[in-house]
C-alpha cells in the first residue's frame, strides 16, 4: 500500500445516518454454515502449497518496481497457463505491459467472482509491502474457487487479474478499471499483509497529489529588488498558511508539504521560480476534495499576496477503501472455522463489529467504489525489529514460509467468500444492495 505508515486506528465511523446500521455493522448470515465447501477449500489449497511456495518466492527474490514487473508477469502468466484447469490467460492485458488477466469460465451462467495479484516492490526496499503474499493468496483463492466449480458443476466465472503498480499513485487497478476489464466482475477480493491486526473490515485513507509552481520575476536584492516578484515568498507565505490552516482540520486529515525548488542557492536575487509538491490524505474521497480545495486556495493566496502567478495541479491519488460488509463477514465466518495453530495478531471474531481503519492508502479503494470489494488485513510473524510495511524488516518477515502459510489461509478464506457468493441463494443480491445504499447508487451493478 502507499502510505506514510500502516496503523491501525479505532474511532467510530463517518458514514452517513442512512445507511450506518448496514454499512457499519457485520451482518450474520443466514445459511446453513460456513463449513459447506470449506473442507474441500483447504485440502485443494494445501495440495497446491508447495507449487504456490516456489512462485512466492520467485517474486519476493526478484522484486521489480511499479509497471516493470517483467519476471512476475511472465512467471504468473506461465503458472496460470500450465493449470489443468481451463484459464484464458491474457498477458499484458488492456495495453498495460505487465498487466494479465485469466478467466476461468464454468461454461454455465452465474456470477463472476474476482481476485487481485499485486506483484510490484519497493525501490531500494524489495517486497517491504508483501505483494508476493498478496499475490499467494489470491492464487490460492482462485484457484480454490474454480475447482470447486469444476467439482460441482457450479455456474459462474472466476477472474483472476494482475494488477501492476500499487505502489505510488497511478495504480495499475485504476488503469485496468478505467478500460472496462472489471466491467463484467460481480466482487473484487483482495488481501494485504501486516503486523497489527486480522481484519476483513479495512477501510483505507484516501489521498492527492498537488504539484506547485510559483512564477515571479528576478531582480537583484540590493540594487533593485523592488523590481522583482518573490516566487520564494510566495511559497512561504503558503506554507504558513497551510500551517495555520492544520488547526481546523479534521484528525483524520494529513498535509504533507516538500519544497522541490527555493528558487537556487543564490543569496543575492529575489527568485523567479519555486515549487513544491504537497499530499493530502483523509477517510474519504470526498473530504480529499474538499481539503484539497482550502489547500490550493493557501496557495492561490500565497501568489495574490506576492504578486506571482501559480500554476497548481491536482493529480488524483486512490479513494478510500470501502468494504462490503456482507463479504467480509463472510470471510470473518470461514477464516474463524479453520484451525489456528500458530496464531499471529489479534484474534478475529466471526461477529466483529465496526470498521478497521488503516492509515494507509491503495487502488483498491477505487474498486470498491464501482464495485462491491473486501481488502483483508492479516497479520505475519514480525521481525526482530517489529517493523511494519515499508520497513526492510517486513520485507525479510514478508518472504518467510510462516509469512507464506498465513498466506494460504487467507486465501482459503477468500475462496468460501467466493463460493459463498456462487451457491448461496440472493447472497450476491444483498451485497450488490449494500454496494447501492452505501454509494447511492441506483442503476448499476
Amino acid at each position: 500500500m502507499a502510505q506514510d505508515g500502516f496503523v491501525l486506528v479505532s474511532r467510530e465511523s463517518q458514514i452517513t445516518k442512512k445507511s450506518h446500521a448496514a454499512a457499519n455493522t457485520a451482518p450474520t448470515l443466514q445459511h446453513e454454515g460456513p463449513h459447506d465447501h470449506l473442507a474441500e477449500i483447504a485440502s485443494f489449497v494445501d495440495s497446491q502449497s508447495e507449487k504456490l511456495w516456489h512462485l512466492n518466492k520467485f517474486i519476493h527474490s526478484n522484486p521489480e518496481p511499479a509497471f516493470q514487473e517483467f519476471k512476475a508477469h511472465e512467471a504468473l502468466t506461465k503458472f496460470m497457463r500450465s493449470r489443468p484447469e481451463r484459464w484464458q490467460v491474457t498477458s499484458s492485458a488492456c495495453g498495460i505491459e505487465t498487466a494479465w488477466i485469466a478467466v476461468y469460465d464454468s461454461g454455465r451462467k452465474g456470477p463472476a467472482v474476482s481476485f487481485n495479484v499485486e506483484m510490484d516492490a519497493l525501490p531500494n526496499l524489495g517486497h517491504a509491502c508483501g505483494h508476493n503474499l498478496i499475490a499467494s493468496a489470491s492464487l490460492a483463492g482462485a484457484l480454490a474457487t474454480a475447482h470447486i466449480i469444476e467439482k460441482h458443476s457450479l455456474a459462474g466465472k472466476v477472474y483472476v487479474f494482475g494488477t501492476p503498480g500499487e505502489e505510488g499513485y497511478h495504480g495499475g487497478k485504476i488503469q485496468l478499471l478505467n478500460r472496462g476489464a472489471y466491467d463484467k466482475v460481480d466482487i473484487s477480493l483482495i488481501s494485504h499483509p501486516s503486523i497489527l491486526n486480522n481484519s476483513p473490515f479495512v477501510r483505507t485513507t484516501a489521498f492527492c497529489r498537488l504539484e506547485v509552481e510559483f512564477f515571479g520575476r528576478a531582480a537583484h536584492a540590493a540594487n533593485a529588488p523592488w523590481q522583482g516578484i518573490n516566487a520564494l515568498d510566495a511559497l512561504v507565505a503558503s506554507y504558513n498558511s497551510i500551517s495555520m490552516l492544520r488547526q481546523q482540520t479534521q484528525p483524520s486529515d494529513i498535509i504533507g508539504f516538500a519544497i522541490t525548488n527555493g528558487g537556487g542557492d543564490a543569496t543575492n536575487i529575489i527568485h523567479a521560480y519555486s515549487s513544491a509538491v504537497c499530499t493530502i490524505r483523509s477517510s474519504s474521497a470526498s473530504r480529499v476534495d474538499t481539503l484539497a480545495d482550502k489547500v490550493g486556495a493557501c496557495f492561490g493566496a500565497g501568489a495574490q499576496a506576492t504578486g506571482c502567478t501559480v500554476e497548481i495541479k491536482v493529480i488524483k491519488g486512490y479513494k478510500d477503501h470501502v468494504p462490503n460488509m456482507h463479504l467480509a463477514a463472510s470471510f470473518a465466518e470461514h477464516w474463524s472455522s479453520m484451525p489456528d495453530p500458530y496464531p499471529v495478531g489479534p484474534e478475529l471474531r466471526a461477529h466483529e463489529r465496526g470498521y478497521t481503519y488503516v492509515k494507509a492508502s491503495t487502488d483498491q479503494g477505487d474498486i470498491s467504489h464501482a464495485l462491491p470489494s473486501i481488502n483483508v488485513s492479516f497479520a505475519i510473524p514480525a521481525g526482530p525489529e517489529k517493523g511494519g510495511p515499508h520497513s526492510a524488516d517486513f520485507e525479510k518477515a514478508a518472504g518467510t514460509k510462516w509469512a507464506f502459510d498465513r498466506a494460504l489461509r487467507v486465501g482459503k478464506g477468500m475462496a468460501g467468500v467466493a463460493v459463498d457468493v456462487l451457491t448461496r441463494d440472493g447472497f450476491l443480491d444483498t451485497v450488490k444492495g449494500e454496494w447501492r445504499e452505501r454509494f447511492g447508487v441506483e442503476n448499476k451493478l
